[in-house]
């Protein structure tokens, strides 16, 4: 291993790159593992703390926020202090916060600890991403990316699962204290296998830079969480928030632009596989994200299935890129990432393509096959995609790369799901009893109230909903071919020497 901790040229990975990879896993899982397991326990968050659905859900919103405030920061942060160092208190902060989540008292005490939490968990995906680059180096970031996506597409598939069964099980205390020993381990793996940091100290800290994303990243994300809540995009709560973030953001990027070292280095886009990549991971996000919303929606409101169930529902689709991953990280080293995205992507839109035509008694075989069909696209399009962000950046560059893959990754997501929700919405209000049959899953004298064979009715209406909305999902999908079919389609280029910027690869 050199001195910047990548390897030499060989394209094999080695022993050493391994166990790195494995530290940065840990903490990945548990980070994005986290946002997925509360998801199912708002209910539970409910009925404990005696709070309306709308205040527990913030449970998971102030976890978000609190990542979208942090990750700006932990770009200039790695450089600073090194990513070593910040890695582990990343984990300290997780896992204290996770602890501290587990002793709330009432909903307010664990909407505090859950922005903690995100402070330390917001920081592992961004951090994890520059080691194992660092690591790996441009000719196998590809390999070692595919190693990291595994927890970024598993997360959202098995973290109903885990959050169903521990609080079907145990308690909802658990779905926070499971961290603990994952943490400890991570902790210890982490001060004795990652390599030692060589900080840059010299670069100032732009301050200005700061008040002005993170907050207006926050805003921005808050507004758009309460899209759903509030039913509108026209609401006080919505545009206030979203404006004001808007703004403070855009006048981030003037500020970025005339300043010698910015929060988030804007000149990266002069690397124009970045560029593309960010488009490109840009619209797959809000479609990936917001059809992730839908497809367990479905199997609780319209299917009546319960938590659990609706995770092991979607578990084909974690098989599916179980398998296309590892070989897509390999071929992406080899003939880069362009046709591996595009095939991934196509695979997606036809899987998807089957869930726009549900309707309440589709044949579980038929959507089980269709989720199969969209995991092993996913499996050859995130992580790709990413690779093709980082991989031609010089090693100072990757820190603030990985940071604002992060940052495109979360907004595209959030912007995703709310969009998704509202569609959603506003298409079961449209029908006359959607509403009333999806509410009695959870209060059975509903169905008692309503005129004869309505509940049926009220069960194909919604799942005509639900195929109308993804739709749009698929119309996402499909638009996100267009800066996919400009990524590269070459393996990198040998690393530059130290400082200089690394032949982009072309077409």
């Amino acid at each position: 291993m050199t001195s910047d901790g990548s390897v030499g040229p060989d394209d094999k990975l080695d022993a050493a790159v391994f166990k790195i990879a494995g530290v940065v896993v840990l903490g990945a899982i548990m980070s994005i593992l986290d946002m997925t397991v509360v998801s199912v326990a708002i209910p539970t968050f409910q009925s404990e703390f005696h709070t309306t659905y709308a205040i527990a859900a913030w449970a998971m919103t102030g976890y978000t926020l609190a990542l979208a405030t942090v990750i700006p920061l932990t770009g200039w942060a790695a450089d600073r202090f090194g990513t070593k160092r910040l890695y582990i208190l990343a984990l300290v902060l997780f896992v204290l916060g996770s602890v501290l989540c587990s002793t709330a008292w009432d909903i307010e005490s664990l909407i505090g600890f859950r922005v903690i939490q995100g402070l330390g968990g917001g920081m592992l995906m961004p951090l994890g991403m520059t080691i194992m680059t660092h690591a790996a180096g441009p000719q196998r970031v590809g390999r070692v990316m595919a190693v990291l996506g595994v927890p970024m597409l598993l997360g959202p598939i098995s973290g109903p699962i885990l959050g169903g069964w521990l609080i079907e099980s145990a308690s909802w205390h658990w779905i926070f204290l499971i961290n603990v020993p994952i943490g400890i381990v991570a902790l210890i793996a982490a001060i004795t296998l990652l390599p030692s940091d060589d900080p840059s100290p010299s670069e100032s800290f732009d301050f200005l830079g700061m008040l002005l994303l993170s907050p207006g990243l926050a805003l921005f994300l808050f507004g758009v969480s309460s899209i759903p809540e509030m039913g509108t995009i026209a609401s006080a709560r919505v545009l206030v928030p979203a404006a004001i973030g808007l703004v403070l953001m855009v006048s981030f990027v003037f500020h970025a632009l005339r300043t010698v070292h910015p929060l988030i280095d804007l000149h990266l886009f002069r690397n124009r596989n970045l560029t593309v990549a960010v488009i490109t991971m840009t619209l797959f996000a809000i479609a990936f994200f917001g059809a992730g919303l839908l497809i367990p929606s479905y199997f609780l409101q319209v299917r009546g299935q319960s938590t659990l169930h609706a995770g092991l529902m979607v578990a084909p689709q974690g098989l599916g890129a179980m398998l296309t991953m590892p070989v897509a990280g390999k071929l992406v080293d080899k003939i880069g990432p362009g046709k591996i995205v595009l095939f991934g992507i196509t695979l997606i839109g036809i899987g998807m393509a089957v869930f726009t035509q549900v309707g309440a008694d589709t044949s579980y075989a038929v959507l089980l096959g269709a989720l199969f069909v969209m995991g092993l696209g996913m499996g050859a399009t995130m992580m790709p995609i990413m690779t093709a962000a980082l991989q031609t950046l010089t090693h100072q560059e990757v820190a603030r790369g990985s940071t604002l893959m992060n940052i495109i990754n979360q907004t595209g997501g959030s912007i995703g799901t709310a969009t998704m929700s509202v569609i959603l919405t506003n298409l079961i209000k449209s029908h006359d009893f959607a509403g009333p049959a999806i509410a009695s899953r959870n209060d059975p004298s509903i169905a008692g109230k309503l005129p004869p064979g309505a509940l049926d009715t009220g069960f194909a209406q919604a799942g005509s909903a639900f195929g109308h909305t993804f739709i749009v999902a698929v119309v996402l999908i499909a638009l996100t071919i267009i800066p996919a079919f400009f990524l590269p389609r070459k393996r990198p280029a040998e690393t530059a020497p130290e400082g200089e910027m690394p032949a982009i690869a072309v077409h």
